[in-house]
């Protein structure tokens, strides 16, 4: 073992120090330094893969055909304590209570429901029963099961939290029976509203009543599988019959979407930013990780902003649920199957961990993807980038975006401006506020963004996906 002793500790040993000791030689140098380093800085993959369009008047107006609403809503509940209840002016996304305007009537109709509870197995609707009721999925997950080709049983769609089925026992004035099963594939909590106890409550409101019976006797303009009002096409006919004349209709209110901004006011002494620049420029550095911290502000806001965001903002007819929880390849499947194409998923890192489980589970091994020079894991061929801004719930859930992109693929774009006065980055701008009586110097720096989907099917998100731990 090799000792070292200070220079007084030499000379009470009686040894003289030959040399200059490292401590007092590294008064005279210079260390060398790191930048101020961040952590919070993620690949932002979202951000990189959108094509942005420049928006020069800060609004972005997307013109679309005219819709017919189908009503395929979801609705929401409110709980107190065990007990459930539906949120009475929800029930307007029933196709048959839609633009339904006597919030006194949706109460008591809110009021008639009874709550159900149902264990994984069980039957809530049973094909071939008589549709007596309409049932609400509070919260849980429940197959919808048909019949297949050869009469067995095959499942055809996974509901949860806020779907319904049995419609039509309220709707029509014969409703027959019912033509799926329904059984719960998790504890499901349920709602459910008895044909009878609708009728009872028509006939002591009269609104109820006349708004039922326009809704039964109108007739809605003819229209495509996805609510558009039809274009009106002659095929296949010989000779020279009278062709179908036509127009396209669009929407008379289309959507707008304003820019967001994020800013914040970065301040710096005068003292700072004249004596302390070398090796680094201070102003610089403060002004570098500002940006970072703003773009992951923007990306964030960008699928969590409930106006705007990607989770909020995805069509409910292109809402799926897992089949038995974590995401499996068969989920996958069926979120790229609703579109024509899929560029990218996006998903939190622990929830394509769990995704890779499942895979080795099944001696799968996904291939990969070179994308910006990165090797990427890929599904069918699709990358699965990772983004940390997905939430993940308490219940160890969260969700998996899968989107087409671009303006001419009709898919989802990134909304900005550029030119801004004194900008920094695209649609970012650093503006001098000036020097207070503090000699604090004051810089403004905002970044202006938003994103768009230009048709309800080029985004698409897998829910309620269990990543286990």
């Amino acid at each position: 073992m090799t000792e070292t002793l200070d220079a007084h500790e030499n000379l009470q040993n009686g040894r003289q120090q030959r040399s200059l000791a490292p401590e007092a030689a590294r008064n005279l140098a210079t260390t060398t330094k790191s930048q101020p380093q961040m952590q919070n800085i993620s690949s932002r993959w979202l951000l990189r893969m959108l094509p942005w369009v420049h928006v020069a008047g800060g609004t972005y107006r997307v013109n679309r055909r005219l819709t017919y609403d189908i009503g395929d809503g979801r609705l929401s509940f409110t709980v107190q304590g065990g007990d459930v209840r539906v949120v009475p002016p929800e029930l307007r996304e029933l196709a048959l209570l839609r633009s339904f305007d006597d919030d006194s009537a949706l109460e008591a109709l809110a009021d008639r429901f009874t709550q159900e509870t149902y264990e994984p197995g069980d039957v809530i609707v049973e094909r071939g029963g008589a549709a007596d009721r309409v049932v609400l999925i509070a919260h849980g997950k429940a197959s919808k099961i048909g019949a297949g080709e050869y009469g067995e049983e095959t499942i055809l769609a996974v509901m949860a939290d806020g779907e319904y089925y049995g419609q039509e026992a309220i709707a029509s004035t014969d409703p027959g029976t019912y033509e799926h099963t329904v059984k719960a594939v998790t504890a499901t909590t349920a709602l459910s509203l008895s044909r009878a106890d609708f009728q009872e409550l028509m006939g002591q409101s009269e609104s109820l009543r006349e708004h039922v019976a326009a809704q039964r006797a109108g007739h809605r303009p003819p229209h495509n599988k996805l609510g558009e009002a039809a274009i009106a096409i002659t095929s296949g006919h010989y000779g020279e019959p009278l062709l179908d004349g036509t127009f396209v209709d669009y929407e008379t209110s289309p959507r707008e979407y304003d820019l967001s901004v994020a800013q914040t006011v970065l301040r710096i002494h005068s003292r700072v930013a004249d004596l302390y620049n070398q090796p680094m420029n201070q102003t610089h550095q403060q002004l570098r990780l500002t940006v970072e911290a703003l773009r992951e502000r923007q990306e964030h806001e960008m699928i969590n902003n409930r106006e705007f965001g990607l989770l909020h903002n995805t069509d409910l007819r292109q809402r799926i649920q897992t089949r038995t929880g974590p995401p499996t390849p068969d989920d996958m499947d069926e979120l790229l199957s609703r579109r024509r194409r899929t560029n990218i998923f996006l998903a939190h890192p622990r929830t394509i961990a769990a995704f890779g489980r499942e895979c080795n589970k099944r001696g799968l091994y996904p291939d990969t993807v070179e994308l910006n020079g990165h090797a990427i894991p890929a599904w069918r061929g699709v990358p699965v980038l990772p983004c940390n801004k997905i939430p993940i719930s308490k219940t160890r859930t969260s969700s998996i975006l899968a989107m087409r992109l671009g303006e001419e693929d009709q898919g989802v774009i990134g909304l900005h401006q550029t030119g801004l006065p004194d900008e920094y980055e695209p649609s970012l701008s650093v503006r001098f506020m000036g020097i207070d009586d503090q000699a604090i110097i004051s810089y403004l720096v905002s970044a202006y963004y938003s994103v768009a989907v230009l048709v309800p099917d080029a985004l698409g998100v897998l829910e309620h996906v269990e990543i286990g731990h």
